[in-house]
């Protein structure tokens, strides 16, 4: 059993890279409206933009599940 010292440290690193991963979202997601409201819009640079906010919206949701205890059955 890791001791609660420890714990409150991963879970305080856990909620910093989450908080961090929020913001690089956003500005990922300001960027896509910024394009597509352009006269030219590259196409494929806007749809690796939103596959890089996919994945980071699937790494937040793992990390977020990490942070609710496990129940015992």
């Amino acid at each position: 059993m890791r001791p609660k010292r420890m714990f409150e440290n991963d879970e305080e690193r856990i909620r910093q890279t989450i908080h961090e991963l929020k913001l690089e979202h956003r500005a990922l997601d300001a960027a896509v409206r910024s394009m597509q409201e352009g006269v030219f819009v590259d196409q494929l640079q806007v749809r690796r933009l939103k596959r890089r906010k996919l994945e980071l919206k699937d790494r937040i949701r793992r990390l977020q599940s990490e942070l609710i205890p496990d129940l015992d059955a």
